[in-house]
């Protein structure tokens, strides 16, 4: 009975599911991981291939990545597997901050954006918002404001900076 198929499709193992934080620096990270293993009842494995999913060695980006390992044996009988690639971005942004200087308008009001206190912060992934602890200045704030500048990455980590934003009366 040796080559005989007995309609049994093959099994299938793949690697458990990986969970890494990203690299310094970058937006995802290189992960290595093992093919599958796989072996037929009937002894006709023809293939063992990878099916989907970027190959082991690649560099993985920030979020989840799907594997696929598919086992065919010699009467096309097909099994699959897969696995996920879990890459975590626990990076905050780097906040920069610069001190600003701002005149109160004839009305003794003074409005800044975030963008003006902005220094040059960067992220590995991106930046999705810069925001201050205070936009609107009026009479009551003149000399030296102490405010907070946060950065918020596009994978949700914050970081933080102080700038001081001095409100000057010149009418």
């Amino acid at each position: 009975l040796v080559g005989l198929d007995l309609g049994v499709p093959p099994l299938i193992e793949c690697p458990e599911n990986i969970i890494l934080n990203n690299s310094t620096g970058d937006c995802g990270t290189s992960v290595s991981f093992p093919i599958a293993a796989a072996l037929d009842p009937d002894n006709d494995l023809v293939s063992l291939i990878q099916t989907s999913g970027l190959t082991s060695g690649s560099q993985f980006p920030v979020g989840e990545s799907v594997i696929e390992f598919t086992a065919t044996d010699a009467v096309g009988h097909i099994t699959v597997c897969s696995f996920t690639v879990t890459i975590i971005d626990n990076e905050p942004a780097v906040a920069v901050c610069q001190d600003i200087t701002v005149e109160l308008d004839a009305n003794g009001f003074a409005v800044i954006t975030a963008s003006q206190v902005d220094g040059g912060s960067t992220d590995n992934c991106g930046i999705a918002s810069i925001n201050l602890s205070k936009e609107t200045f009026d009479c009551s704030n003149i000399g030296a404001n102490n405010i907070t500048f946060t950065v918020t990455d596009v994978n949700g980590n914050e970081s933080m900076c102080t700038a001081v934003v001095t409100i000057l009366d010149v009418i």
